[in-house]
């Protein structure tokens, strides 16, 4: 017997006239599709299917018991992520303009635990971000203040990497003045383009 899964759980499908490995994945894309679903991994009886080797596997026929695993994200999923990721910035933002009255109150264990949790959250954005382009009628032409998220992040890199220097450093005066001037309202404003989306 033919086995289905979706992100781990199984799941009942009926095949029409599938002869090759290639005609299953082909019709399991279009059913996403209609979904607005999109599949990220795909391994075929225990084998990952990359690009490299998927053309030769999907030649394969179709056996009596293949297994197929699939793992997909709707584009819900991705909604829900950057509205979490909306509060969670909204947050941080909170905790940024705070960190000059931190420092001042040798509170600088707070302090780093909020620019690792920062670095995790961005970490997390530029993920979900990659996810959401791949339904590009959707997330195509988000922007912040009208600029892309990619220049965004662009030039908010150098802001970062002037912050994580200042830590070392331990400029307190310096690590004030771009927590809560340069970083807080670029976290303001990410929180609020991702709360439209």
């Amino acid at each position: 017997m033919i086995e289905f899964y979706i992100n781990g759980q199984q799941v009942d499908v009926q095949l029409e006239d599938e002869q090759t490995i290639g005609d299953v994945l082909k019709s399991f894309e279009a059913t996403c599709e209609e979904n607005k679903a999109a599949v990220i991994g795909i391994i075929v009886d225990g084998k990952q299917i990359t690009a490299d080797i998927f053309d030769e596997e999907a030649a394969k026929p179709l056996g009596n018991d293949t297994k197929f695993e699939f793992s997909i994200v709707t584009e819900n999923d991705i909604k829900a992520s950057f509205s979490k990721l909306s509060e969670l910035f909204s947050e941080l933002a909170n905790q940024m303009e705070g960190v000059p009255v931190a420092l001042q109150s040798g509170k600088n264990l707070e302090v780093s635990e909020s620019i690792k949790k920062l670095a995790d959250s961005i970490d997390q954005f530029c993920h979900i971000a990659t996810l959401a382009s791949l339904f590009p009628e959707t997330f195509s032409s988000e922007s912040l203040n009208g600029i892309n998220f990619k220049d965004f992040f662009a030039e908010f890199s150098p802001i970062l990497k002037d912050f994580e220097d200042a830590l070392q450093n331990n400029d307190t005066v310096m690590l004030g003045d771009l927590s809560e001037y340069e970083i807080c309202p670029r976290l303001k404003d990410i929180s609020k383009a991702l709360q439209n989306m």
